[in-house]
């Protein structure tokens, strides 16, 4: 029989605590309304396609066979073929054909029919339509039966998941990490083979574990992993040289959050500190740190300029790593949980089960809408990109969504255990549960 995880009686309250019952508060303001649609008795307007030459074809045709169809009727035709298949292959049959797949129109159009709402949720300027109707298209093909088109596949030995970065060759790895203080590298290469399971190996060389206290967070840019624990350190591992340790990261407090740029690691403690450390330097040091809240950090996103971190004192914080200052501090209701950021828009999840989106302009961020996606109690992962949304909560469920305005649930599953992540990579989606288990999807063959 496997041995219980070694208790760790700080971090056990500290997780009792944010799962405890919400805390009353004032009814939190209603982010700006989405601009009223269109009566129902009238279409919404949708922008003219460009008209065919005056020879009723395609311009640029041949005048003869397919392109001698009027536009609208090859763009109906191309409706019936995926999304993928007229962005790639299309351009390379002919000059005429190629400037259909580029009709910009065209591809709203087909994006806004398939989602079945507005999408995206907030105007960007360098919006891709083409790119989101194919990640919508797969997203919808493989959850849009409740997930048939991917069998589950449960870990034969229990472990959580907090995070899930593949190598160059793409889906073909799986990190997770436990109370039991283990961090666990995953070959899912073997899934669905005639193998009993995927190979597992444990990172480190530590007795008692990969660390001395329970680990609580993951992130990877590259090859490189890193891990946060309760021990207060962050360590870091080669993907490359089979998971051996490159470099530690020692911190004051636990280690409750992490961000990996491509330039830095950036750390969220639960001394209400966020450090930014670079990963080449050793020791590791830190470059900048902050102490932008008055309680522990839960959740952290970055990129080149900014840092977004949310706490539990119910604030978001934006810092400005090149004025190496806070830019902005806005005060919610609810804390945060978790945060996926594209640049331009931070979807974040809270302790009350609502999801929020952010928009960006110039560093400066704007609650724009706020939406109940059908979780009873908190948003514990989030995960969005043009054309897919994932949540899980502790109500002890996963639910998938297309990301509209609102966002349309497409797929639920529930799960014996509260549910503590989701990441998704590629053709894998993993979800992590505190029953000490990792539920594994694998799109594809």
């Amino acid at each position: 029989m496997e041995d219980p995880p070694a208790a760790d009686p700080r971090a056990q309250e500290f997780a009792d605590r944010l799962r405890g019952p919400v805390d009353a508060a004032d009814p939190e303001p209603e982010p700006p309304p989405a601009p009223d649609p269109p009566p129902a008795s009238v279409p919404p307007p949708v922008p003219a396609l460009r008209r065919p030459s005056p020879t009723g074809g395609v311009p640029g045709g041949s005048g003869g066979g397919l392109l001698a169809l009027p536009l609208e009727l090859l763009l109906r035709i191309c409706g019936f073929l995926a999304a993928r298949e007229v962005r790639a292959v299309l351009p390379r049959v002919c000059r005429a054909l190629r400037d259909v797949s580029r009709d910009a129109v065209a591809w709203r159009v087909r994006l806004r029919r398939r989602a079945r709402g507005a999408l995206p949720v907030l105007e960007e300027k360098d919006f891709d339509p083409a790119a989101a109707c194919v990640e919508l298209e797969e997203h919808l093909q493989r959850w849009g039966g409740g997930g048939r088109h991917a069998p589950l596949l449960p870990r034969p030995r229990p472990l959580r998941l907090r995070g899930h970065r593949p190598p160059p060759a793409g889906g073909s790895l799986c990190v997770s990490g436990a109370r039991d203080r283990t961090v666990n590298l995953w070959d899912l290469r073997q899934l669905g083979g005639a193998q009993s399971g995927p190979t597992v190996k444990a990172l480190g060389s530590e007795p008692g574990g990969t660390h001395k206290g329970w680990v609580w967070c993951l992130a990877a840019a590259g090859t490189t992993l890193c891990s946060g624990s309760w021990d207060s350190t962050v360590k870091l591992w080669d993907l490359e040289a089979e998971g051996q340790q490159c470099g530690e990261i020692r911190e004051r407090a636990a280690v409750l959050c992490l961000s990996f740029c491509p330039d830095a690691i950036i750390t969220g403690t639960y001394d209400k500190t966020v450090a930014a450390y670079d990963p080449r330097a050793a020791p590791q040091a830190p470059v900048r740190s902050y102490k932008p809240h008055s309680s522990a950090v839960l959740a952290l996103a970055a990129d080149d300029r900014l840092i977004v971190s949310g706490s539990e004192d119910r604030t978001l914080v934006v810092i400005d790593r090149r004025a190496d200052g806070v830019l902005q501090r806005l005060q919610l209701q609810h804390y945060l949980l978790s945060m996926s950021y594209r640049g331009t828009q931070l979807w974040a999840g809270d302790n009350q089960g609502r999801v929020h989106v952010f928009g960006n302009s110039d560093g400066r961020f704007r609650a724009e809408r706020r939406f109940d996606v059908g979780h009873r109690l908190q948003i514990t992962g989030l995960w969005q990109n043009e054309g897919s949304l994932y949540t899980t909560s502790t109500d002890r469920t996963m639910r998938i969504h297309v990301p509209t305005d609102p966002p349309r649930t497409i797929c639920s599953w529930t799960h014996d255990d509260v549910l503590n992540g989701i990441s998704v990579e590629g053709d894998v989606v993993a979800a992590a549960s505190g029953g000490l288990s990792v539920e594994v999807w694998k799109f594809g063959g």
